[in-house]
């Protein structure tokens, strides 16, 4: 091949250069184009006998060894290697590994969670690897499902506002950016939607329950420019998202103009023919994913050969498939890749991968991602310890000794959560990332603390052991079944030791929660219930006295037991990421202030499933016959050490049209002693409508910085257009009438004062 062809011309129109090189390609080379293979099979087969287009799951020997065969094809179309990189450089040696999205929501911090990502981004970026599998757009309903800690909670505005500033800070200042990799928004779409919160069941939804709350997130990414898009594994009505015409091309490509690239989830179009049985082999499978749209094809390699069969049969038009083909060349002229392949580069490496500063913004995030519970006063411990030069606490307090128990106070890897090293999906890591990289809540405390101060340690109990599924080692598709899960009895010499180290203590931390094994695809829950020793342990430990503070380091919000609920505080860690643990020690002892805000409601006990605060009404009450509806935390809580009051909401328009703004005001104050950064929630309240509708939906938030005693008077502003539901026909609009506005520090209705205004036609 002459060097000199049209589409190695960079001077050339990328269109142009896409054009010549499919007119150059043979169509085993376009169906390998489609094609992401899993590097852990090896890769030489991938690309020189099925001219895949994409790798995943590659080893940095792997990465390096697909660049090198690549070379050395016949038109050296480059790979995109991708990687899940979700919170961090997940399995790189040395990476920084953040919060997981559900810890980075609890900051409701845009411009700090696209930090995270554009940091994320110079790591990947250095190690080869293009395109990350990252955010997810998802809504979490049924906390029982396995990918809760995937998201970025229960809203679908506080969603669209982070996985917008997680797009930017991965694509950069554009693709030719060095630094940009390819973002994904995902899982396309109600994949979250599960019966019974089990992992990738039947969505069962309907279209304009779509349009009403999961598609707007997409649809804001989309048109701001998120390059790629995943394909949920579930069906709707009986059809599964690949080939979900409506969907894809309908809504997506049609009335959205999406002109991006779609991948599918793990082996989706091979679940046709295996799992889901819609399709007799895999020659109709494959024809009817490129018919539907689909351009890459994750882990399939049946594809190779269906789809060329499809071709020859006249199932699919060869038309079709230059299509996709064309989306997935354009993202790599766009990237630059044939001019720069951007390899692995060892300098760029030691330079950014678990830099200072990578390190210091992790702990920035992990601090803004702890959300305070429930205080009696106990916290801060003793009022409150200043932080001296090199970060541990001084002050006049007496000698103290905490106690820090329970089976997350020094386990790494459930700080660190799913896709991170240990939590199984990269098998070049099996002991996870270097522990001395992580600092677990024990070691926070013991680097934190007064000098004089003694910290003690016991684990308290076990959460779990795991054995093999009675199904068989493996599913139909050769992929490994996940292991089952046995939850650990009481240890009663456990629990003695932990009891006794609280007796001897003037405080006792108690860490509790979840751990990878019970998180991810596969790991949906059947209980929300803190399970092995744990509930015995913290009954243990309130019955001795000492005041006791609760974290809870999950994948996800947990049911928790009255032994927590009236602990002295609790502690939302989700899964802080390496530098979580010493930012829960920090906020005990009062060296920063609390600022978290939930991004998802806790609840009371797991029949309450599913569990959010913009409930459509019409539900008979707030009770169950039995018990509660009402969640344990709601949406939007978290506390201060201080205390915030708000006063005088006063609505400044209060007949609008739907192209204006409504504008209002409300006053805060600072009437304790320490300072706040206060988040400000502005819901809206549509009084009649013409279908039921949420009773109140987030529109707008604001932070704002108070000083001890401080006064503020804070301007809001909703724009009426935002103020829409979809109609019985499914068409987003803003209806006139009247409406009210709701503003306060959490979704609970006793927290928010109410403001009327009206929209007139």
């Amino acid at each position: 091949m002459s060097a000199d062809m049209p589409y190695q011309d960079p001077t050339l129109p990328v269109p142009d250069r896409v054009a010549d090189l499919l007119s150059r390609m043979t169509l085993a080379e376009k169906v390998g184009q489609m094609l992401q293979l899993n590097a852990k099979d090896g890769v030489r087969a991938a690309i020189e006998e099925m001219h895949a287009g994409s790798i995943l799951h590659a080893s940095p020997e792997r990465v390096r060894e697909a660049a090198a065969l690549t070379e050395k094809t016949r038109l050296r179309i480059p790979l995109l290697v991708a990687e899940d990189c979700i919170h961090g450089h997940s399995f790189w040696v040395g990476a920084t590994i953040f919060p997981t999205q559900l810890g980075m929501a609890a900051t409701w911090d845009p411009a700090l969670v696209e930090q995270v990502a554009r940091a994320t981004a110079v790591e990947v970026a250095a190690t080869g690897i293009h395109w990350t599998f990252s955010p997810v757009l998802c809504i979490t309903r049924d906390l029982r499902w396995g990918r809760v800690s995937e998201t970025f909670g229960e809203d679908p505005f506080l969603i669209g506002e982070l996985a917008s500033a997680m797009v930017r800070g991965y694509q950069g200042d554009g693709l030719d950016d060095p630094t940009a990799i390819l973002a994904t928004a995902k899982h396309f779409a109600g994949y979250s939607e599960t019966q019974g919160g089990r992992d990738a069941s039947e969505a069962d939804i309907s279209r304009r329950k779509l349009r009403s709350w999961f598609l707007p997130p997409f649809e804001r990414v989309a048109k701001e420019g998120c390059r790629t898009f995943m394909l949920g594994y579930q069906s709707m009505d009986g059809v599964p998202i690949t080939v979900n015409n409506w969907l894809l091309n309908d809504v997506l490509r049609g009335e959205w103009g999406y002109t991006g690239t779609l991948v599918t989830d793990w082996d989706n179009v091979g679940r046709m023919v295996w799992e889901q049985h819609i399709a007799a082999d895999y020659t109709e499978a494959s024809a009817r994913a490129i018919k539907a749209g689909n351009d890459m094809v994750m882990t399939t390699p049946n594809f190779f050969a269906g789809a060329q069969e499809a071709v020859e049969l006249g199932m699919v038009p060869e038309a079709t498939v230059d299509a996709a083909v064309a989306r997935i060349l354009t993202l790599k002229f766009e990237l630059g890749l044939f001019e720069n392949p951007r390899h692995p580069d060892v300098a760029l490496q030691e330079r950014h991968i678990g830099s200072a500063e990578h390190a210091a913004l992790n702990l920035e995030i992990a601090r803004r991602s702890l959300v305070l519970l429930s205080n009696d006063g106990t916290l801060p411990l003793e009022g409150g310890l200043t932080a001296g030069p090199d970060g541990r606490a001084t002050g006049t307090a007496p000698s103290r000794t905490v106690a820090v128990v329970g089976p997350n106070a020094d386990d790494q890897h459930a700080q660190l959560g799913d896709w991170a090293g240990a939590s199984g999906q990269a098998d070049w890591l099996p002991e996870g990332h270097p522990r001395h990289m992580t600092q677990t809540v024990l070691d926070g405390f013991r680097d934190h603390v007064p000098t004089g101060w003694t910290v003690t340690h016991a684990r308290g109990a076990d959460i779990l052991t795991v054995g093999p599924d009675p199904e068989g080692a493996f599913f139909p598709d050769g992929q490994p079944r996940p292991q089952v899960v046995v939850p650990s009895e009481p240890d009663e010499a456990l629990i003695a030791e932990a009891v006794a180290a609280a007796r001897d203590a003037d405080y006792v931390v108690a860490v509790v929660g979840d751990c990878i094994e019970l998180v991810g695809e596969g790991r949906s829950t059947a209980t929300l219930d803190l399970i092995g020793g744990q509930v015995a342990l913290l009954d243990a430990l309130a019955e001795t006295g000492t005041p006791l503070v609760v974290v809870v380091i999950a994948s996800k919000p947990l049911v928790l037991p009255p032994s927590a609920m009236n602990a002295a505080a609790i502690i939302h860690a989700a899964n802080p990421g390496m530098r979580g643990g010493r930012a829960v020690a920090e906020l005990v002892l009062g060296l920063i202030e609390p600022s978290g805000r939930l991004p998802i409601s806790y609840a009371r006990h797991v029949g309450q499933q599913p569990t959010f605060y913009n409930q459509l009404p019409g539900q008979h009450g707030q009770r169950y016959a039995d018990l509660t509806q009402s969640p344990a935390f709601a949406f939007g809580e978290g506390l201060t050490y201080t205390t915030v009051a708000y006063d005088d909401l006063v609505v400044l328009t209060p007949t609008v049209t739907a192209d204006d703004t409504i504008a209002a005001q409300v006053t805060l104050r600072n009437i304790g002693s320490r300072p706040a950064l206060e988040t400000v929630q502005v819901y809206v309240h549509d009084v009649v409508s013409s279908v039921t509708w949420a009773e109140k939906e987030l529109k707008a938030y604001q932070q704002v910085v108070l000083a001890p005693g401080e006064t503020r008077t804070v301007a809001i502003e909703v724009a009426a257009a935002d103020c829409t539901l979809v109609d019985a026909d499914g068409h987003r609009l803003v209806e006139s009438g009247a409406f009210e506005l709701l503003v306060g520090p959490s979704s609970r209705d006793e927290s928010l004062l109410r403001g009327g205004f009206t929209i007139k036609a």
